[in-house]
């Protein structure tokens, strides 16, 4: 079974479980590490993180002097980029995390409500359906566990999972076994928490007389985290583009399956007027947001934090 099909047959199993699912996100600090998956775990103030936008929040309005109290002059409120700030405030706007007034010229910044203590806990998991053909399963099992930016970290496998396979994977990594086609999880082997609050060490470039390796303290790590869990939440799992041919049938998970080749497809590198099987057509209509909001705590339309009644946001 091809990675892509694998990976998509679990995120729809685990969102179907009501778990926070994303794949294809950035995993490192300084280096270079994409998650395959990753679920978020809901924290105790989960809610108000879902009532204010179901989109992500950027990094530098979260991290800026803006509180939910006495309006700030932009400009004093961010210790980066002047453009990275100004980006920050349009979008944190736009997704009603602040409101903004006008004072003499000058554009005043307030949060709409301070930022929730919403998630409890982050799973990475490596997709690996063909063990036989493992790449650079080791190294990059290695690097998740040492940097330890997840709580804990999985191999997901198709392949049937030896003694001699867990031994060459770092113990804390916990194995699943998983059927796409009977949505069944074989636990192997539990996966061990890792110390997130403390520092960690990150693999940036491994060759056979060298290894650069960057220690990453608890602050960075902090902060990467907290960024991890918003592109998760923003991002989701079905974030491909849908085939624009008359054979893509998505299923009930709004997965693109294509019934000319009898499997999932990736529009980018599997559809298309090369295959014998194209029929051109508009790409299908398939509302993932409903979905995920059916299965999951996330919610697609909230009605936000913003203080309607305060006259902010004018312009003039």
């Amino acid at each position: 079974m091809r990675e892509f099909d694998f990976e998509l047959a679990l995120c729809a199993h685990l969102e179907r479980e009501g778990r926070l699912v994303s794949r294809q996100l950035g995993g490192a600090v300084h280096g270079r590490r994409v998650l395959d998956t990753v679920v978020v775990k809901p924290g105790p103030e989960f809610d108000e993180r879902a009532a204010i936008t179901p989109e992500r929040l950027p990094t530098a309005a979260i991290e800026s002097n803006v509180g939910p109290g006495r309006a700030r002059y932009w400009k004093d409120a961010f210790d980066c980029h002047p453009d990275r700030a100004e980006r920050a405030v349009e979008l944190a706007a736009e997704r009603g995390f602040f409101e903004r007034e006008r004072r003499g010229g000058r554009t005043y910044v307030r949060q709409t409500t301070r930022y929730p203590d919403w998630f409890d806990g982050i799973v990475a998991i490596e997709n690996k359906p063909d063990l036989g053909r493992p790449g650079d399963l080791e190294s990059q099992l290695r690097t998740d566990v040492s940097l330890a930016l997840a709580d804990r970290v999985v191999l997901a496998t198709a392949s049937y999972v030896t003694g001699a396979h867990l031994n060459r994977i770092p113990e804390e990594v916990g194995v699943w076994r998983f059927d796409p086609d009977s949505g069944t999880i074989d636990v192997r082997r539990e996966a061990t928490p890792l110390p997130t609050d403390d520092a960690g060490v990150e693999l940036l470039e491994e060759g056979p007389v060298r290894t650069d390796v960057r220690i990453v303290d608890s602050v960075e790590k902090a902060r990467a985290r907290r960024k991890l869990a918003e592109r998760a939440y923003g991002k989701g799992w079905r974030s491909f583009d849908y085939p624009t041919c008359e054979r893509c049938s998505p299923d009930s998970d709004g997965i693109p399956y294509c019934q000319w080749k009898g499997r999932a497809v990736r529009e980018s590198d599997d559809c298309g007027p090369d295959c014998g099987g194209y029929e051109a057509a508009d790409p299908p209509a398939v509302d993932g947001d409903s979905l995920r909001a059916e299965r999951t705590p996330w919610r697609a339309d909230p009605d936000g934090r913003r203080r309607r009644q305060s006259g902010l946001d004018r312009f003039g």
